[in-house]
């Protein structure tokens, strides 16, 4: 796995939850360190014993941090890079959506060894869509959809979203936009890329 990815979720888990998990983790994981490089490259064993050693300490599932994972990696005011790079793919939800399939171009352009799951978008009726997320470990699904659910409140789209489990090799997700304009959403100007705070009133809502 790309070094970035396993930075970004050490980033992730200090910050939630303290440096002396991530620290007790990284111990009894017994790699002989406890800081990942963005540079390097890590074998997928590592990151799936100190993800399991993760749910171990703070007794949760392997799915919920995961989404957790997602959802920092959207809302956490840290990451305004891959935030920007997420609303830049559209000025509402619904094209969001739409550009998902894109993101794994657009980010290998940027970091040409980064290897990101494909994504594909099926739409059906009513605003109704389902989201496969191919990749050779099934956890991408689970953090595309904390992803998915950050998103909406970045929009301020109402949004009904639930993982569907596995469709052959991808992820299913099945994401019910309900209202794409329910409340202002965070400021966002796309000539800058600007991220604001959330306009008074209702926040969106993705459930």
């Amino acid at each position: 796995m790309h070094g970035l990815v396993t930075c970004a979720f050490e980033r992730f888990v200090r910050t939630s939850y303290g440096e002396t998990l991530w620290e007790d983790v990284m111990h009894a994981a017994e790699v002989g360190f406890t800081r990942f490089e963005p540079v390097f490259h890590y074998e997928e064993g590592l990151t799936k014993r100190v993800l399991a050693l993760c749910a171990q300490h703070l007794d949760k599932s392997r799915a919920e941090i995961l989404e957790d994972f997602g959802t920092f990696l959207v809302a956490n005011p840290d990451n305004t890079v891959l935030r920007r790079l997420l609303r830049f793919s559209g000025a509402d939800y619904e094209t969001f959506l739409y550009s998902l399939e894109d993101l794994r171009g657009r980010a290998r352009l940027a970091v040409p060894d980064l290897s990101l799951p494909e994504v594909e978008l099926e739409e059906l009726d009513g605003g109704e869509f389902e989201v496969f997320c191919r990749s050779q470990d099934t956890g991408f699904g689970y953090v595309l959809l904390g992803v998915l659910r950050a998103m909406a409140d970045e929009y301020g789209a109402l949004v009904m979203i639930d993982y569907k489990g596995k469709s052959g090799n991808a992820d299913r997700i099945h994401v019910n936009l309900l209202d794409g304009d329910y409340s202002g959403g965070r400021d966002f100007d796309l000539t800058t890329g600007d991220v604001g705070q959330m306009d008074d009133g209702v926040k969106g809502s993705a459930a």
